[in-house]
């Protein structure tokens, strides 16, 4: 059995979240990624949006963290709600990035979405 820990931000403006897709999953991601040896969860959020967004962030606070379990690996996920600083450039290796409509996704209209999306949103929207 793999751990991996990842970590990214959470970014919503108006109404919207960012998310993209990238790597060999077809679905929408938050921005994040499996955290490097000596980096903190907070360093990993910071890097990763800068990675692939082109991002800079601002981190407001941290969400619940959330367990994926797959066949083969337990994904440990700590996400932070985070202020966009700075424009989007997404990196070369991102296939397709959208500003998804926050109320779309909860109403269950947007089905390509990792499965952490719309229960870190609900716990997002209960505070």
């Amino acid at each position: 059995m793999k751990y991996i820990i990842a970590s990214g931000p959470v970014i919503i403006e108006n109404g919207k979240v960012l998310l993209n897709k990238h790597g060999k999953d077809d679905f929408f991601k938050f921005i994040g990624g499996q955290i490097k040896h000596g980096e903190s969860l907070e360093q990993c959020a910071v890097r990763r949006a800068k990675e692939e967004m082109g991002v800079d962030v601002k981190l407001i606070k941290p969400i619940k963290p959330m367990i994926v379990w797959r066949k083969d690996e337990t994904v440990i996920l700590i996400h932070y709600l985070a202020k966009r600083m700075s424009d989007v450039k997404p990196a070369d290796f991102v296939k397709e990035w959208a500003w998804v409509s926050v109320k779309d996704i909860l109403d269950g209209k947007i089905t390509e979405l990792g499965e952490n999306i719309k229960p870190v949103i609900k716990e997002i929207q209960k505070k």
